[in-house]
């Protein structure tokens, strides 16, 4: 998605990269010599934005283990087996041989429930399950379920804080289920969390980073399970009440696959969406770019088996031109589809929405809202909103832009630009889910937002646009980023242009009438709010959540604001970029707000802070209840 800046430790990363390891084949490693095959050509070197080995000896080893298995650095530590990445992190720190082997950090014995506590499951008690509540994707809450009204919101205050142990980036969406927190972290860990009181039931280690909100539903024989995809593409299902492990099913092998949204759940069937990083593989001249299609794959839930798979991309991927460094490229590429899938069991569809191409000429499947048979997989209707857009990474090297991010100019910027597509498109990809409302009108609508800044009303049946409407002019990270929501009437849109404006000028809230896509009134960004906090930014790309009367929306500056949804008007306002006192006695505190927007469920709001990767880091988990 362009979703990194960073071109020069990628560009590292690919030219230093040399190992070829199946995970797991390796029971032991010497993390000496997995370093000097592996590592030392990036980190005993002096490329700008690397880091040396000096500086990673004040890393922890579990923070380089993460490092490893996300972000940037995932497509290299993907090919490391697990013991190798774990042996080179304790080299790395200066740790002991063997800190690494327990996968659980260190809590003290006070920060775990007591034996025996809540056991019981009731799926149709109020819930947040996966990304947008309901099979819709509304992000709508509704009153009893919430808890909470417009009148009460005022009295929100924070009731207890949970600590993510050695991570220093969030943003991943808490489920709340059965009176249980659900929440994956960067560093692979999965936790569930007592809803009341913050405790730890259990903790589930899972091989790389969980970007994916967590979907629960009944299991095949009893008990109940929780299905989550990771950044090695691979799902897995978890028991709800143990964390043990079910089943893990790996769905893509392209080395950039990874899974972002959430697994859609229906009639024992797991809807699961394949994105990557390929276009950050780009910025190598030498890569051979790009050969990864987006997906949607449908999972039998109870054994993880395969039922089909379908290839967002219609045409496989071939050789076309050859670059400027001489490597041969291919396409077509990417739309990689990033969030959840949208269900419609009536019509047997589920919907999706695509990421931009990677290489030219622009699939006509890219940037698109698509239509797949939920039985099959086979490819109903297609409407691409913005054509010919094919963008990698490798784009931004030498422009004022990214001098601008990375603090200076970019060498040889010719040869680090020979895997940008000629037609350079803006990135103006989809990162929000789809969702399916029965309008005013009795006629339902397929809502879409995409970073161009455009929101559309689209026929279901058809992918027919019934109207568009501009509420921001988009760019690399602007327009609609991460999540809409919508009561049926009105819907709620936040707005980054994180790239595109400063501070203070970025940002804002947006509603619109469902029916029509007129304006019904747009809340602008919040000035003065950073202080010159290194990081802190007004853009919100942050998706929105919703209950009857307010609309939730969060900020890089760090904020969680509750809106009006008549006018608009801020009614509640949390800075969670600060230090926090934690339940579990972990030293934490919140950063920016971005990708996942907050849960709401029995009178209590559940949020996490510190989303790094364009703002201010952080490793907490917030949790507010209504004060009588």
């Amino acid at each position: 998605m362009g979703r990194s800046v960073f071109i020069m430790l990628v560009l590292a990363v690919f030219l230093g990269a040399g190992a070829d390891h199946a995970a797991g084949q390796t029971p032991s490693a010497d993390g000496a010599q997995v370093y000097t095959m592996n590592c030392a050509r990036c980190h005993d070197d002096t490329l700008p934005r690397m880091p040396t080995r000096d500086a990673l000896r004040e890393r922890s080893a579990r923070q380089i283990q993460t490092a490893m298995t996300g972000g940037v650095m995932r497509q290299f530590g993907s090919a490391l087996s697990a013991a190798e990445r774990r042996a080179v992190a304790e080299f790395l720190s200066d740790e002991p041989a063997g800190t690494l082997d327990s996968p659980l950090p260190t809590m003290p014995d006070t920060a775990y429930c007591d034996a025996g506590s809540r056991t019981t499951v009731d799926l149709s008690a109020p819930a947040w399950n996966g990304w947008g509540v309901d099979l819709n994707n509304r992000r709508f809450q509704p009153a009893e379920a919430a808890g909470m009204t417009a009148d009460t919101v005022r009295q929100l205050r924070l009731q207890w804080v949970f600590g993510f142990p050695d991570v220093s980036d969030s943003g991943s969406q808490p489920t709340v289920v059965a009176g249980r927190v659900l929440v994956g972290t960067r560093n692979g860990l999965v936790y569930a969390l007592d809803a009341a009181t913050g405790c730890v039931h259990w903790v589930h280690e899972a091989p790389a980073e969980i970007r994916s909100a967590i979907s629960v539903g009944p299991a095949e024989g009893g008990g109940f399970t929780a299905y989550f995809g990771d950044a090695f593409a691979a799902v897995h299902a978890v028991d709800l009440l143990t964390g043990e492990l079910r089943w893990t099913t790996t769905i893509e092998d392209h080395p950039a696959s990874r899974i972002t949204g959430a697994p859609a759940l229906h009639d024992g069937r797991l809807y699961v969406p394949v994105a990557s990083l390929e276009e950050l593989s780009a910025a190598d001249p030498r890569y051979e770019c790009c050969t990864f299609r987006g997906s949607v794959v449908a999972l039998d839930a109870a054994t993880g088996e395969r039922i089909w798979k379908t290839y967002v991309i219609r045409e496989s991927p071939q050789p076309t031109r050859t670059n400027s460094a001489g490597t041969q490229n291919h396409g077509p590429s990417g739309a990689g589809v990033w969030s959840a899938p949208t269900l419609d069991p009536a019509r047997n569809l589920l919907y999706v929405a695509t990421g931009d191409a990677y290489s030219d000429p622009a699939a006509p499947e890219s940037d698109a809202i698509m239509a797949l048979a939920m039985d099959t997989g086979a490819i109903r209707w297609v409407t691409q909103t913005t054509p010919g857009d094919a963008f990698t990474i490798a784009c931004m090297s030498g422009s004022p832009l990214f001098g601008a991010l990375t603090g200076g100019t970019t060498p040889d910027a010719p040869i680090l630009r020979a895997n940008c597509p000629e037609s350079e498109g803006p990135d103006h990809d989809y990162g929000s889910s789809p969702v399916l409302i029965t309008g005013p009108d009795g006629e339902d609508l397929l809502l879409g937002g995409q970073k161009s800044g455009v929101m559309y009303g689209l026929r279901p049946t058809n992918g027919e646009i019934v109207w568009e409407t501009r509420v921001s002019d988009g760019g690399l990270l602007g327009g609609i980023e991460w999540g809409f929501a919508t009561d049926g009437d009105q819907v709620y849109v936040s707005i980054s242009d994180m790239m595109e404006k400063a501070p203070g000028e970025a940002g804002g809230v947006t509603a619109l009438q469902v029916r029509d896509g007129e304006l019904v009134w747009h809340a602008p960004p919040v000035q003065d709010t950073c202080g010159g906090r290194q990081g802190c930014h007004t853009a919100q790309p942050a998706a929105v959540s919703l209950i009857p009367g307010v609309a939730f929306a969060g900020s890089l500056d760090g904020h969680l604001r509750a809106y009006a949804t008549d006018t608009g008007r801020i009614i509640w306002d949390f800075d969670t970029a600060r230090d926090f006192e934690t339940v579990n006695g972990v030293e934490a505190h919140g950063g920016a707000l971005n990708g996942p927007g907050p849960t709401i469920v029995d009178g209590m709001l559940y949020v996490v802070s510190g989303y790094g990767s364009f703002g201010m880091s952080g490793n907490v988990l917030l949790a507010f209840t209504v004060e009588e």
